[in-house]
């Protein structure tokens, strides 16, 4: 009888340690998963990063030319305004 009680014991022991060892498996798991969706939504994070940056580059480049065009422009209207107040001020 007594070796059947430590066997019982014995069993009993490795049941525990197995369920142990099958929870931290399991937690080892969900942590897995939540480290694995973190990574995915800062992959996806990084795309977004990604994509507006391309396209604040794009406008960046659309300012300056825009920003080219009206120096040139108001270049020429200096010009202009020099070259009229230049007429204006020969002929008197």
């Amino acid at each position: 009888m007594k070796d059947l009680k430590t066997a019982s014991e014995e069993l009993d022991q490795a049941l525990s340690r197995l369920e142990n060892s099958v929870d931290a498996l399991c937690e080892k798991n969900r942590m897995s998963r939540i480290i694995h969706a973190e990574a995915e939504a800062l992959r996806r994070d990084r795309a977004q990063l990604a994509m507006d940056l391309d396209a604040s580059r794009a406008r960046e480049q659309e300012l300056e030319a825009l920003a080219d065009e009206a120096s040139q422009a108001l270049g020429t209207a200096i010009a202009e305004v020099r070259a009229a107040m230049a007429a204006t001020s020969t002929e008197h």
